[in-house]
């Protein structure tokens, strides 16, 4: 069984995010759930946006979750809902330990993040609706040549449909119950698979 560290998005940590989390310890996962929001949550993303720029944008995020994450074991499985995703790939590319990585909604180039190259060692799975509106096909198609070109195995999924969020029940202009359902199924293979070569 691995051990799972899952950064929130944008939005804080919502029920969405808890749900995931529960969902993976029900098959027998140790899941751990930051709150680099420290208790603040929103249901629209313009006024989560404006707290992320207060609090000093995505430097500060990386610096609030790489602290939480040197509270845990190294051999972590790091994943990230969207915003989240950023610390966690530069977490996994860079903390010794990684395990693996599951970008939800999300994934952005490697020199973005000051990253000259993925490390072979660490699985990537990475999963998008086609129509989410901050899905960027540069910046995905550049992060999974990196990783592919580590020799690192890479699994991308793609969805129908136009939700950002769409694995979390509360949103419901984003939640599709079936994409959910067919990710989760997705990442608990991916977990079952990781640390097997």
């Amino acid at each position: 069984m691995s051990e799972i560290v899952l950064f929130h998005s944008v939005l804080g940590l919502r029920a969405g995010v808890l749900g995931a989390a529960d969902r993976l310890r029900a098959a027998g996962h140790t899941v751990h759930t930051p709150d680099y929001y420290d208790g603040r949550t929103y249901d629209q993303y313009p006024p989560a946006f404006e707290f992320l720029e207060e609090i000093g944008g995505i430097p500060d995020v990386i610096a609030r979750c790489t602290a939480a994450a040197s509270q845990l074991p190294a051999d972590l499985v790091y994943g990230g809902f969207s915003l989240g995703g950023v610390p966690a790939e530069l977490l996994a590319a860079t903390r010794a330990g990684a395990q693996g990585l599951i970008l939800l909604h999300t994934a952005i180039p490697l020199d973005a993040l000051g990253v000259q190259a993925w490390p072979g060692s660490v699985p990537v799975q990475v999963h998008f609706a086609t129509g989410d509106p901050y899905r960027d096909k540069a910046e995905l198609d550049s992060f999974a040549a990196s990783v592919r070109a580590s020799g690192a195995r890479y699994e991308q999924f793609d969805y129908p449909g136009n939700g950002h969020l769409f694995t979390d029940r509360t949103l419901p202009d984003e939640f599709d119950e079936q994409s959910a359902e067919l990710l989760f199924s997705r990442v608990l293979a991916f977990l079952d698979q990781t640390g097997q070569g």
